[in-house]
């Protein structure tokens, strides 16, 4: 029998507020002590009263917006009880069934075949703390509580059980990421914990509108986990309905050791966590004029962005999707543009020759050294990167462009420094290279004659062994000119 995979999202995304959700705490806790940023609200002490963060709210609106969703003008926050050591008060404030966002969608993309993928809905409720798990000198487990990340602005964007593979779900996650990096309401960093995914996965048979028991998959801190837990997921419950056993709703955890999945319990559902309104906090009510003064604050999007990337500058499809995947890069490639050192190269070659440094040698710089977009421009300012690429128009090649950019993110320095302060300045004199051409055809009678053969690979060769011995200074141009003129000499 044959399987449909259903793929359902649940994101969370902590906010970029200054404070926490309900109280004056810094929100920013990654580089402080344990249980240092705390009060009596986010220990969760007994008669606090909880007070709304109403950047929280606006950066949650906002990101509605941007997910097309539908904003209605009530909205309430819940408890939801659970008995759990990192949630001190034995319940979580947070949103049931009147939601900041309802009914968005999003477009991904996989393969070249676009998929609109539903949002169920967009609420905003708080973070709870972190357990660390520790082992005594004696080999006992324990665990310790860090207070400082409850009550953290955390924003959940529920998907609707849309996705059909594990690649669809991967693609989903990046484009999320990356609208809500454009709003600047969240890092969207996995590694660290501010961008958080748990899948519900399902299978049915081919035909069939019944999916089997639906299982809940966490512990996925990368879109690569993500993809490996679904891929596995899926083959497991495969092999189990195929085998005839019976597939249970649970919650399952991600082992990326073990490349698999493992039962860690059994799936709640809504009534088991015992909703009911909030009593400590009002409920909201959001105004037209509201929604629509956070409207006006949306910044242009990726989508839209990469659409005008071709239009105005000429770029293929997958340039422009690449450069505006990331907003940091989309703003460097256009400051790029901007720049004074640009403006002097012809326009529609400058524009595709930035986006090629930029998707090339720069990506490659940034992937070496674990780096961002971000540092790399702290390094490498776009106006520098433009004097590098005039550089490479006149003074040096494009070989010797590339290791003197290297140089530039390690030292800061300016590209015409360090060509000037290395010697690096291109060869063009003929009369100069051309003592040079006459040694490397002598040296090289077999190519010679490959050449004169009519084997026009030759003469690459020989122009390298000119290169080689010029430390890549000379001028391909001028050097091949001279190469076929010699030859034909001989």
């Amino acid at each position: 029998m044959n399987f449909e995979t259903i793929i359902g999202l649940e994101v969370h995304a902590q906010l970029l507020t200054k404070s926490k959700m309900f109280c004056r705490c810094n929100a920013d806790y990654a580089d402080t002590p344990p249980n240092t940023c705390v009060c009596p609200v986010c220990l969760g002490m007994p008669g606090v009263l909880p007070v709304i963060n109403q950047q929280a709210v606006d950066y949650t609106v906002m990101t509605a917006l941007a997910l097309n969703c539908t904003i209605p003008g009530y909205t309430k926050f819940d408890r939801k009880n659970y008995p759990y050591p990192d949630l001190m008060k034995g319940y979580q404030i947070s949103q049931y069934d009147a939601p900041l966002g309802q009914r968005g969608w999003l477009i991904i993309e996989v393969s070249g075949n676009k998929k609109r993928a539903g949002i169920t809905r967009v609420h905003l409720e708080e973070d709870v703390a972190k357990l660390v798990h520790r082992v005594s000198p004696d080999g006992k487990p324990y665990s310790l509580v860090d207070v400082n990340r409850s009550g953290v602005p955390l924003m959940e964007v529920v998907g609707e059980p849309d996705l059909s593979s594990s690649e669809e779900a991967r693609q989903y996650l990046i484009k999320l990421r990356s609208i809500l990096q454009y709003l600047g309401v969240s890092t969207g960093n996995m590694e660290e914990g501010s961008f958080r995914c748990d899948a519900n996965i399902s299978i049915r048979p081919e035909g069939s509108t019944e999916p089997l028991a639906k299982v809940e998959v966490k512990n996925m801190n990368s879109f690569r986990a993500v993809y490996c837990a679904l891929e596995y997921e899926a083959r497991r419950q495969r092999k189990a309905a195929s085998e005839g056993k019976k597939l249970v709703q649970e919650t399952r955890g991600w082992v990326e050791e073990g490349g698999k999945t493992v039962s860690m319990r059994s799936k709640e559902y809504a009534h088991d966590y015992r909703y009911f309104p909030e009593p400590d906090l009002p409920p909201l009510i959001l105004s037209h004029e509201r929604v629509e003064a956070i409207r006006s604050r949306l910044p242009e999007l990726p989508d839209a962005r990469r659409q005008r990337f071709i239009a105005e500058y000429g770029l293929p499809d997958y340039d422009a999707s690449l450069l505006t995947s990331s907003r940091e890069m989309a703003d460097y490639f256009e400051d790029c543009l901007k720049a004074e050192e640009h403006q002097k190269l012809l326009s529609a070659k400058g524009t595709k020759e930035v986006s090629n440094w930029l998707l090339g040698e720069v990506s490659r710089i940034i992937n070496a050294t674990g780096s961002n977009i971000g540092e790399f421009r702290g390094r490498v300012s776009p106006e520098q990167l433009c004097e590098l690429i005039s550089c490479s128009h006149s003074s040096i090649n494009t070989a010797t462009a590339k290791s003197v950019l290297e140089e530039m993110f390690n030292t800061g320095k300016d590209a015409a420094d360090i060509v000037t302060r290395q010697g690096l300045n291109q060869i063009s004199d003929s009369h100069e290279l051309a003592k040079t051409v006459i040694e490397v055809i002598g040296s090289n009678a077999q190519a010679v004659a490959d050449y004169k053969a009519g084997k026009a690979q030759s003469l690459k060769f020989l122009l390298g062994q000119v290169m080689k011995a010029t430390q890549g200074r000379a001028n391909p141009q001028v050097v091949n000119e001279l190469l076929k003129r010699k030859l034909e000499e001989e």
